[in-house]
């Protein structure tokens, strides 16, 4: 379709300056008309209450996000469009597969000019999660372009979230393309981890969490680590190598405890007798251990995602203070904490408000060692600050 005869938004005056500033969604109220009738997820062009053309994106018509940009550009969407978006983002994270590590976000949404398309590369298998209704659209697009890059034998979809019904989509998980290893395994910095890309969290491992379970492993040696919230044990065994004493593993699923196990199992050359995995509700284990004087020198507290949005951050809060305060009278003098929050409606500033708050309760002491985030394979483009999620304080408990 030509540019011109494209079904268009109008915004209403004075509601242009957020596209102008290349922030690619546009909200429902911003919208003073709809020219022609674009379906969900069709192509329709943006323009000022002055008629100007401002942006070129995806129609979604259930969602408060009316619509969210491709491009600022005149371009064409089609899908040689989004095969030149997915090899400059392929591109960019080639630093990262030369340098040992062969699982990377490849496309990261809204930073990869791609809103709503994530896609994680674990050896020869892609994991696609599409989450607007304009990435969903373009899905075989997508299936196909990822399925061409080299060495990848499969594409699978984990499109199974709960957001895609804010888009008016049914969730979807399936193998898009060829045949899924029946032992899909990663190497990161030397450890091997088996990835659930089918039943697993995300799209089956925390690939943002890479450069913070760096650092954990270099502040482990000799020390008594508690690892809550830890999945399959990404920080578990991050520990391990890094020479820690002992860690006890904390997770209310049995399913990826056992996957924790399995991977420190493959990996013979950390002590696994150093190692203890606990199912449990982590909230009530921390009480526990905090009633019966537990004491360790390291605590990693990477939890679920208790703030999806703003509306829920004042529950968020609660949870992460009460965490962090447990944690805080855990932790012996000299000890680390290693705390995070993956809340996009918790930003950074709050959340060390919510950790400072915790530690005053708790009459601890504490400075800030670093501040953490995403992985590099993870960028936040300046014009959407909205895509900075995972943010992280390493922490040091005075002696």
């Amino acid at each position: 379709m030509a540019a011109g005869a494209l079904p268009a938004l109008v915004l209403k005056p004075g509601r242009e300056k957020s596209l102008r500033a290349r922030h690619p969604w546009i909200f429902s109220g911003a919208i003073a008309k709809v020219d022609g009738s674009p379906a969900s997820g069709s192509t329709i062009d943006i323009r000022g209450a002055d008629g100007a053309f401002l942006a070129r994106g995806a129609y979604s018509p259930s969602s408060q996000i009316r619509a969210r940009a491709w491009t600022f550009a005149d371009d064409t969407i089609d899908t040689d469009f989004f095969e030149r978006r997915i090899a400059r983002a392929a591109a960019a994270r080639r630093p990262l597969v030369d340098a040992g590590h062969n699982a990377v976000r490849l496309l990261h949404a809204e930073a990869d000019g791609l809103p709503g398309v994530i896609a994680d590369r674990y050896g020869t298998a892609i994991v696609i999660q599409l989450l607007s209704a304009g990435a969903d659209a373009w899905r075989p697009a997508f299936v196909a372009a990822l399925g061409r890059l080299d060495g990848v034998t499969c594409v699978v979809e984990r499109s199974d979230v709960e957001v895609r019904a804010l888009e008016g989509l049914a969730p979807r998980a399936e193998v898009a393309l060829g045949v899924l290893p029946d032992d899909l395994t990663i190497v990161e910095d030397g450890i091997v981890y088996r990835v659930d890309v089918v039943g697993g969290q995300k799209t089956g491992f925390y690939l943002d969490q890479r450069d913070n379970r760096r650092i954990v492993r270099t502040h482990s040696s000799g020390r008594r680590v508690l690892n809550a919230f830890c999945y399959t044990g990404g920080f578990t065994l991050a520990a391990l190598a890094g020479g820690a004493r002992s860690v006890l593993s904390l997770d209310t699923s049995a399913p990826a405890l056992a996957l924790g196990a399995d991977n420190l199992a493959r990996n013979p050359a950390l002590p696994a007798t150093n190692a203890e995995w606990r199912e449990a509700d982590v909230f009530a284990e921390l009480r526990a251990l905090r009633n019966t004087a537990r004491q360790f020198d390291l605590i990693v507290l990477d939890p679920p995602k208790f703030a999806p949005t703003a509306a829920h951050v004042e529950r968020a809060a609660r949870a992460y203070k009460d965490i962090n305060l447990l944690a805080f009278k855990l932790l012996a003098p000299g000890g680390l904490l290693a705390t995070f929050s993956c809340s996009g409606g918790v930003p950074a500033d709050l959340f060390q408000k919510i950790v400072a708050g915790a530690a005053q309760d708790a009459q601890a002491e504490a400075t800030i060692v670093a501040r953490l985030a995403a992985s590099a394979d993870h960028p936040v483009a300046l014009a959407f600050p909205e895509g900075d999620y995972l943010k992280g304080l390493l922490l040091a408990k005075a002696a």
